[in-house]
């Protein structure tokens, strides 16, 4: 059995204040002096943390709201003089997409590297937009041996990038044709290029660190220059169609190189391979109206060995007035390929709104491979996701003055967290292999589905989504 894959990391403080969901408000007027103040039973300690806060407090804006939500000393003070508030500032995060909920689950992933608790428990609905609009099995989560992190089975999360042949022919013990080449990384998930509106230069060489110490790839633009030759096989360089050729000798030392799409793409793949046989090429497809078509029709084509289809940053389909969400496209890609009889020949990797380790297995169910992600590691970073970021606006987080330790340490830890919670749902649902995850749509229900199933009988189906 492989030894098993696991990620170093240690707790990592915020180096701003904490933009906390829950404060407490208190009407101390009322107050009785009770010798058995619920205060003194917050099971977090909350209230002698907040004394200590303000005690040391720098910044008036900074308030206390480090409340976990669990309403205990609301339900049991006797004289009823708290109640819980939230943070004007908390509900100003991110945007419709990446709600306030995810850019604090994601802090507090990249701060302690550990899966979030809430104490208030989970509030929501029970179905939305994108992924929301889809659940997982959970039917094997009573089995201790697969107790995700806790249990005794091993669980893979490995898994090939490239292609793969449809058979095998054999002389004896020995492959006829030469086998093509694989790239094979611990966990089903790379680091894409940067978000044009957040890009950052100095965050290049804090993503390529964290690529080396997780075991993973970080997709690069080409005009980067590693800062050690040694993490050459953790970086895919980034070819568009005006960009700069790589070092040959850099090239040679690296296993995956990520090319535009484009009508000379063939073209440009023969070149990569004349420099570097044992490379694996990705083309890079973004998913435009016509994007799924493309997708397909290169799928189909013996010389490629990878296709990235990329959605917008929310997920949503870009250049359409009523985009279709990621999942749903990748679904139609791979059951494209199914029905073509190659879909195990290719690699499928998806990007564009993957804000939660549940959308990794949500994704790969659906028909993915592999996922690809960037904001969720900027929000790592204690990144507001402000919708009105600019080039020389003041930033909230300081990212322009982010400590390379600091920025490693938080990205390597959400990368750990992200594992865990997915080795979690794996467990959860009985699987050992996330390969055999891939495509399994028994293993999820889907809102739409359901709704057709039990009252499109009696109402007639929708003519829109959600």
């Amino acid at each position: 059995m492989p030894e098993k894959y696991h990620i170093k990391t240690q707790p990592v403080p915020p180096r701003r204040p904490r933009i906390g969901k829950h404060g407490v408000v208190e009407w101390r007027e009322d107050c009785a002096r009770c010798h058995n103040c619920v205060k003194k039973a917050c099971v977090y300690d909350r209230y002698k943390q907040e004394a200590d806060y303000i005690r040391n407090l720098s910044d008036v804006d900074a308030l206390f709201f480090e409340c976990m939500g669990c309403f205990s000393c609301v339900q049991d003070c006797t004289k009823g003089i708290l109640c819980l508030s939230i943070n004007p500032a908390y509900e100003k995060l991110g945007n419709h997409y990446w709600k306030p909920d995810i850019i604090k689950t994601t802090w507090l992933q990249a701060e302690t590297a550990k899966i979030p608790v809430s104490g208030a428990g989970y509030r929501g609905p029970f179905s939305g937009l994108g992924f929301d609009s889809m659940w997982t099995d959970m039917s094997e989560i009573v089995r201790p041996t697969r107790d995700g992190i806790h249990g005794r089975e091993y669980i893979s999360t490995s898994v090939d990038i490239g292609r793969k042949p449809p058979f095998l022919a054999l002389n004896g013990d020995q492959a006829v044709a030469k086998l093509p080449p694989l790239v094979s990384i611990p966990m089903p998930l790379i680091i894409d290029l940067s978000s044009p509106t957040h890009t950052l230069p100095q965050l290049d060489a804090i993503i390529e660190q964290t690529a080396a110490d997780t075991g993973l790839i970080a997709i690069m633009d080409s005009r980067y220059r590693p800062v050690d030759d040694a993490n050459l096989e953790h970086i895919a360089f980034y070819l568009g169609s005006d960009s700069p050729p790589v070092p040959k000798a850099a090239l040679r030392k690296t296993r995956l190189v990520e090319v535009a799409d484009s009508p000379a793409v063939m073209e440009r793949i023969k070149e990569i391979k004349s420099i570097h046989p044992e490379i694996v090429v990705s083309i890079r497809v973004e998913l435009t109206a016509a994007g799924i078509g493309r997708a397909i029709e290169l799928a189909g084509l013996e010389a490629v060995e990878v296709v990235h289809v990329v959605a917008d940053s929310k997920g949503n389909e870009l250049t359409a007035q009523k985009p279709r969400f990621v999942k749903d496209m990748i679904r139609q890609i791979h059951t494209a390929l199914i029905e073509k009889g190659i879909r195990d020949e290719i690699t499928l990797m998806a990007g564009g709104g993957i804000a939660l380790p549940e959308h990794v297995a949500k994704a790969i169910i659906c028909g993915a491979d592999l996922v690809t992600i960037n904001l969720p590691l900027l929000i790592a970073l204690e990144c507001h996701l402000c919708d009105n970021c600019q080039p020389g606006m003041p930033c909230p987080a300081r990212l322009e003055k982010i400590d390379f330790k600091y920025g490693v340490g938080r990205m390597t830890n959400l990368i750990a967290a992200w594992h865990d919670q997915l080795i979690e749902v794996m467990g959860a649902m009985g699987m050992r292999e996330v390969r055999r995850l891939r495509g399994d749509v028994g293993r999820a229900m889907f809102f739409e589905n359901l709704e057709e199933e039990t009252f499109g009988k009696l109402f007639g189906f929708r003519k829109e989504g959600l």
